[in-house]
């Protein structure tokens, strides 16, 4: 999910060598990006959906049973929700390649952890003490286990997780930390996005074929084409139409719709989801994207949008097992009717993803952006 800041860098004209000029679109490098915070929303409500009433396992046990029992239809659409993490991708290889243009490698490594830890910590604490509170929904970890879960990297350390959906997290720094190295580090220009989304295009291919464990944790080649998808995208909204960064977009996209339907069509071997449907979503995905990239969203410049964008990364860390609990209190020890349960629950994440983000998020963001450029105090 990303779940990254999408006010655009200050638009810098390409190096002449590279001879490619950056376009003046409308909407395109001096104002907000209005319609990728709503798309931002969207997929996290999406994923929200699945966890909600297209799944089974916890979320049956919070309902007292299977969500398709209660959300006959809606059931049916939400199953295809958790493709809103591929979305995520899409938007978030699009906002990682405008936020990574002019900035030093210190200062994109600043504006990724104060934008992704401040949140983070936060929806530990919470979900850890909806744990304890009401165990019968989320199991508390260990207290060694909640540390390890502060510094975001659990899943590779093998330590359970605290927040389910953080699973996307460790994709999305492993993306940040891949764009970083090669590309920020030496300055992001138009050719070597270019470079680096080639590259990474090839190494995904060649990972198919060796099975190494290691190599598949670098490439990622299951999400590897989404990212790429989005950062040539950008491409597209910076410089404008080219033969060269559509290319990129149509080639990861065939790859991203195959990597999505040999996914998600199957589910512990049963095949829940139309395979057709799944190849939809995702070219819906690349296509919304797209209309961003194209200029064709520039009147979508309602300032709630904004708003809209800023929920959506405290929303996404909080929605899952809080939801959870939201509902067994609501529906089973309140008798409150499924279809107002669910809209109460929705709207309560939203509200709190709104307090974390007024209280914990502007405020603490810029301070520990601060601190980290604070030099350190010479000793002796």
């Amino acid at each position: 999910m990303s779940a990254s800041s999408s006010a655009p860098a200050t638009a810098l004209p390409a190096p002449a060598p590279e001879r490619v000029p950056a376009r003046s679109a409308p909407g395109a490098r001096g104002s907000r990006l209005y319609a990728l915070d709503g798309l931002r929303l969207l997929a996290a409500l999406m994923v929200c959906l699945y966890h909600y009433t297209g799944r089974g396992g916890p979320v049956s046990a919070s309902w007292h049973q299977a969500p398709s029992h209660l959300f006959p239809t809606l059931s049916h659409v939400s199953v295809y929700g958790n493709l809103g993490v591929q979305f995520f991708f899409v938007i978030s290889g699009f906002v990682i390649c405008m936020s990574g243009w002019g900035r030093t490698l210190g200062d994109f490594f600043r504006s990724r952890v104060a934008r992704l830890y401040p949140a983070y910590w936060v929806a530990l604490v919470l979900v850890t003490g909806a744990s304890l509170a009401l165990p019968v929904v989320v199991h508390a970890v260990r207290a060694d286990e909640f540390l390890v879960n502060l510094t975001m990297l659990q899943q590779p350390m093998g330590v359970p997780r605290v927040l389910g959906v953080c699973w996307t997290l460790w994709v999305e720094v492993r993306f940040y930390a891949l764009f970083a190295l090669l590309v920020v580090a030496r300055g992001v220009t138009y050719r070597r996005v270019v470079m680096f989304c080639g590259v990474w295009t090839l190494a995904v291919v060649l990972c198919r074929t060796n099975g190494n464990a290691l190599t598949d944790q670098l490439v990622m080649p299951d999400y590897a084409p989404f990212f790429i998808g989005g950062l040539a995208l950008y491409l597209v909204h910076r410089f404008g139409n080219g033969l060269l960064p559509w290319g990129i977009v149509a080639f990861s996209w065939l790859l991203a719709q195959s990597d999505a339907t040999r996914g998600l069509w199957h589910t512990h071997g049963e095949p829940v989801r139309d395979p057709y449907v799944v190849m939809a979503i995702v070219t819906l995905a690349f296509a919304a994207v797209a209309v961003v990239a194209a200029g064709w969203a520039a009147r979508a410049n309602w300032s709630w949008l904004a708003t809209a964008g800023a929920l959506t990364y405290p929303f996404y860390l909080v929605h899952e097992h809080l939801g959870w609990f939201v509902i067994r209190v609501l529906h089973r020890g309140l008798g409150l009717p499924a279809w107002p349960t669910l809209g109460a629950t929705v709207l309560s994440m939203l509200t709190l993803a709104w307090l974390i983000h007024r209280l914990v998020e502007k405020p603490l963001g810029p301070r520990l952006r601060r601190a980290l450029k604070r030099p350190v105090d010479t000793l002796g």
